[in-house]
């Protein structure tokens, strides 16, 4: 069992808001993987996603902010937990376990691409329950996290579809496990009565890596989706349960194009370090590991020896050159060094140095040699007030995020956040990347929120949904939530 002082906690309890318990409410969250809100708007406003316009034209189609680092995996722990990812153990795609207690094998690092995937609910916190724990029957298909799920109910974690999926990522079969996907969710919600149902479609992601957004493989992914949400509405009218269904479609990330890679792990080892990093997270000797996730954002570990977690100020003597040639490379965006528990530096190479403070739920950002974030001084911000303060720049609720992000035990020393047209992954992906997403800029953090029913309030946050959920099933929501029912 993870120990709980792995995982932040949030102290400020919050009530979420609630409607009476109904055996018959169902509650569909179906994730369309890396679609952005512009993209998916357009196709609604051409008449292309007949389906999703109905949901549009009876509930509500809003744009919220996702996780940092908005990547599959962890950007499905707001969905499923109602929590940011770095407070529950996952800060990355990719991590550095610099206590050596959860991940024992050599190297001590986790990457959920490929078989390590099966560890996700092991390195999840144990304290901080999921909703397929608390709605209960629920269904999860092609759901990173699938603690609470009985195995019978976890759809596409059989062996033999993992091996046919694994064939499909090499050979772009992408749109056909999604029609696999789809249909079989459609049949079991139409054969079993689920509360609760999360449905990853990830088709829109992968073609929009391999192609760009606007490719028309892109339309075609959003189509499956469309079709899955008609069959599911069609079903539920015929048999009486629309009227108690909420049908939900959002996404997890963005994306954005993408023209250069910069190999960090190579790059590094050309300046003299000695790397641990993915696919060959082995080197017993490594001065730095590099964590990619995404491909946009990365966590650096430095001092690796070291059990317990340095800051930043007693890493500075030793690493400042680093920090200062990373910063000189065109692929940096963003460099968050976490100075303790409760604060952090955020440097640009044109735009100065700020310092971000936090105490529970209330933000200061204190520009020092200028202006990172392009918002100005900020004061004692609570969420909501961080969150008006950031969602017209570039950077969309950066405050809340980065402060999580940092303050998780399991981040790294040094975490970047690419520019745009740069990933740090030049090798090793099975199709070239020419979009990417993990970044803090808009095109990676602004998802859209389509909803069959108008919200009591706006929706603003993914972590918002899980939350939600439970308010629409009747079910009362733990009260050390990140999010809040916009219901």
């Amino acid at each position: 069992m993870i120990p709980p002082a792995l995982f932040i906690r949030k102290l400020k309890l919050r009530a979420s808001a609630g409607s009476p318990p109904d055996d018959a409410a169902q509650v569909v969250v179906i994730i369309a993987d890396g679609v952005r809100p512009d993209a998916l708007g357009r196709a609604i406003d051409q008449g292309r996603l007949s389906a999703l316009a109905s949901l549009r034209d009876e509930g509500a189609l809003s744009t919220i902010t996702s996780a940092f680092p908005s990547v599959t995996g962890p950007a499905y722990a707001p969905f499923i937990m109602g929590r940011y990812p770095g407070g529950v153990g996952l800060p990355g795609l990719r991590w550095h376990d610099r206590s050596r207690k959860v991940v024992r094998a050599s190297g001590h690092s986790r990457s959920y691409v490929g078989s390590e995937m099966r560890f996700v609910d092991r390195d999840i916190d144990s304290a901080s329950p999921t909703i397929f724990e608390l709605a209960k029957p629920s269904m999860g298909a092609l759901s990173v996290i699938a603690r609470g799920l009985r195995w019978r109910d976890r759809i596409g974690r059989s062996p033999a579809f993992v091996a046919r999926a694994a064939i499909t990522h090499f050979r772009r079969g992408w749109l056909a496990i999604d029609r696999q996907i789809g249909e079989e969710v459609a049949r079991r919600l139409r054969t079993n009565r689920m509360k609760f149902a999360f449905v990853a479609l990830t088709g829109i992601d992968k073609t929009s890596h391999a192609a760009g957004q606007n490719d028309p493989l892109v339309l075609d992914a959003m189509r499956i989706v469309d079709d899955t949400v008609a069959q599911i509405r069609s079903d539920a009218e015929r048999d009486g349960r629309w009227e108690k269904m909420h049908l939900w479609v959002g996404s997890d990330h963005g994306h954005s194009s993408v023209s250069e890679h910069e190999d960090l792990a190579g790059l590094l080892k050309e300046w003299g370090y000695r790397t641990l990093a993915h696919p060959w997270a082995f080197n017993s000797s490594a001065d730095v590991a590099v964590m990619v996730s995404g491909n946009a954002m990365a966590h650096l570990y430095v001092d690796i020896e070291q059990r317990s977690r340095p800051w930043w100020p007693a890493l500075g003597e030793r690493w400042d050159d680093l920090t200062k040639r990373l910063l000189a490379r065109e692929s940096v965006d963003l460099m968050v060094l976490p100075t303790s528990q409760s604060s952090c530096e955020i440097h640009t190479r044109d735009r100065g140095v700020a310092k971000l403070s936090w105490n529970e739920s209330v933000y200061s950002y204190l520009p020092q040699s200028g202006d990172p974030l392009d918002i100005g001084e900020q004061l004692a911000l609570d969420d909501g007030d961080a969150y008006d303060a950031t969602i017209d720049s570039d950077y969309p609720d950066s405050l809340v995020q980065i402060a999580n992000l940092a303050a998780s035990p399991r981040s790294g020393d040094i975490i970047l956040s690419a520019a745009r047209e740069w990933d740090y992954r030049a090798r090793y992906e099975p199709i070239p990347h020419v979009s990417s997403h993990g970044a803090l800029h808009r095109e990676h953090m602004l998802v859209p929120l389509l909803l069959n029913r108008v919200p009591a309030r706006a929706p603003r946050r993914t972590v918002d949904v899980m939350p939600s959920a439970l308010a629409a099933l009747g079910i009362a929501a733990p009260k050390t939530l990140d999010g809040i029912s916009f219901f």
